[in-house]
This record gives C-alpha cells, sequence and structure tokens, in this order.
C-alpha cells in the first residue's frame, strides 16, 4: 500500500449507504442467498470492530463483525470484507482484516470465524476447520469454513452449529 495512503477507521453510522453500495458493486444480488449473509440478516454488526478502509475522502473497502455462537460458545463472524476492484491486490483487504482482528482480541474476544480461501486469510491468522467439527445452518463448502484464534487454545474442544445468537455471544 505504499503508493497510496491508506486510512483505517472505525466504521459509523453514517457510512451504512455507502457500505451498502460498495457490497451491491462487490457481491451483487446474489449475496442474499449465501449462508453468511442468512447469519447476519436481522442482526446488526459490532461498529465498535467493523472498519472502513478510504484513501482520502474515498471509501475503497469495508469489513464487519458479528457476534455469532459455535454450538455454545461465543464467536465473531468476519465478513463481509469487500475492497473495491481497482484498489484489490494493493493490501486494503489484509489491513481491514489485520485491524478488526487486533481490535476483537483487544476487546476480549477469542474465537472469529469465516467463509474463505484459506491460502487468502492463513496470513491473517486462519486456518481451516475440521470438516464435520462446526457446521453452518446453510449450504457451505467445508474447505472455505476458517477460523482464527485470539487466544491460544481457544478453538479447542469447540463444536457445533454456527447461529446468530446476541444475548449468548
Amino acid at each position: 500500500m505504499s503508493e497510496l495512503a491508506l486510512t483505517i477507521l472505525p466504521e459509523t453510522a453514517a457510512d451504512a449507504i455507502a457500505i451498502e453500495r460498495l457490497h451491491e458493486r462487490t457481491f451483487g444480488p446474489g449475496r442474499f442467498a449465501r449462508t453468511a449473509f442468512r447469519i447476519r440478516e436481522g442482526r446488526g454488526h459490532v461498529l465498535d470492530l467493523s472498519f472502513t478502509a478510504r484513501i482520502g475522502t474515498l471509501m475503497v473497502g469495508s469489513v464487519r463483525l458479528t457476534p455469532i455462537c459455535i454450538g455454545d460458545t461465543p464467536a465473531l463472524l468476519l465478513g463481509p470484507l469487500t475492497v473495491e476492484p481497482p484498489f484489490r491486490s494493493h493490501g486494503v483487504g489484509t489491513a481491514l482484516v489485520k485491524r478488526a482482528l487486533n481490535e476483537a482480541k483487544a476487546n476480549a474476544h477469542k474465537l472469529v470465524v469465516l467463509v474463505g480461501d484459506e491460502p487468502v486469510y492463513a496470513k491473517s491468522g486462519f486456518k481451516r476447520i475440521p470438516k464435520g467439527q462446526v457446521k453452518m445452518p446453510g449450504p457451505v463448502d467445508p474447505a472455505r469454513l476458517l477460523v482464527a484464534e485470539l487466544a491460544p487454545g481457544a478453538f479447542d474442544g469447540v463444536s457445533g452449529l454456527i447461529r446468530p445468537d446476541w444475548e449468548t455471544a
């Protein structure tokens, strides 16, 4: 990101429309059918753990974290993570994920899960969840279900269905 002055800022309520437009451009209408979207539907993400990336005043990316449970274990669901196409491959997504994980850890969260490609997210500390240990409430390729432990051993013994449960999380 050396050629661009990138700023990562906490998301504010005023960012909601710009972020929704970014999601429309990036993911299209198919985003509503994805299992991860369905988990987040009707639930608010945590503004203090969600961030925007800007170059000057131009928003070029966004990441959100939403409380979930894996069985009875509180965790966070990372996503959507999106970067405007002209700004991809410049470290914007990595910077957003790093900031979100650092803030989650600083706020005593221990686990973050996402649906994504392990080679892309491994550099941020994510690893594949063993098949069958954790399930999504809809179709997801098990090879794309990843977890990052924000505390050593936090994922030991964790199993079950991922569910959007704010009261427990």
